[in-house]
């Protein structure tokens, strides 16, 4: 086994800040914790892109987890968002257990879908206002595996 290792945050790329974290706040309970305007020099070398990035970096938590949204006001780095698919290398999804019922009825309301074409009864897909996939899961299913 290796030495120590912590998860610090999952960054996820948004096109619209405010939207974003309505979204993630409004629909998803996510808190706010800090948001920082870091220099172009060292993130543009650190995360592999060209200046001006203009970035600002909003950290939301819930539950210990840490979602970083990342938005770049430079036009150079605000391309189009892609409805990206489950089979496609990389992170996919987002999953979360919730009240499914009172989430699904709120998505649209702050600017995402509910994909009721994927809904199984015990699990649906909804998409953030960027089109990022979220998987919704009923509380009991976090408290069974919570068991094991």
């Amino acid at each position: 086994m290796t030495g120590r290792v912590v998860v610090n945050h999952v960054g996820h790329c948004v096109t619209d800040l405010e939207r974003s974290r309505r979204f993630y706040e409004g629909v998803l309970g996510f808190e706010f914790w800090r948001e920082m305007s870091p220099s172009d020099s060292a993130s543009a070398k650190l995360l592999g892109l060209e200046a001006p990035l203009d970035s600002t970096i909003c950290y939301l938590r819930r539950d210990g987890f840490v979602l970083e949204l990342i938005h770049y006001a430079a036009p150079a780095h605000r391309p189009a968002p892609v409805r990206r698919t489950m089979d496609q290398p990389g992170l996919t999804h987002l999953s979360l257990s919730c009240d499914v019922a009172d989430v699904c009825a709120r998505v649209a309301e702050y600017g995402g879908e509910v994909l009721t074409e994927t809904d199984v009864e015990v699990a649906i897909f909804i998409r953030d206002p960027d089109g990022q996939l979220v998987e919704l899961l009923p509380l009991e299913y976090a408290d069974r595996v919570a068991t094991l």
